[in-house]
């Protein structure tokens, strides 16, 4: 193993996006939307890219439209790979 490998391997993966859903059949679960921008390869426009994850909220705390951060974790469903850390609160 190489140093760079050494240094990444406890890191697991963060990303902030907006809550789009709050299901009370799902319980603790929401869906992210995680957005980001890449530039196109062919003719150079910055476009927005989106993805839907469905993540682990423990404490029911999320709303709505909130802005949250989730982390990798290891599967808790069919679905779940994702565990919200920290929600702000505020509305997006």
């Amino acid at each position: 193993m190489t140093s760079e490998n050494n240094e990444n391997a406890g890191k697991k993966r963060q990303m902030q996006g907006k809550v789009v859903s709050v299901g009370t059949a799902n319980g603790k679960t929401v869906v992210v939307e995680v957005e980001r921008r890449v530039v196109h390869a062919k003719y150079k426009k910055i476009v927005r890219r989106r993805a839907k994850y469905h993540a682990h909220d423990e404490n029911n705390a999320c709303q709505l439209n909130d802005k949250v951060i989730i982390q990798e974790s290891r599967p808790l469903s069919k679905l779940k790979r994702w565990v919200v850390v920290e929600s702000t609160g505020t509305q997006f």
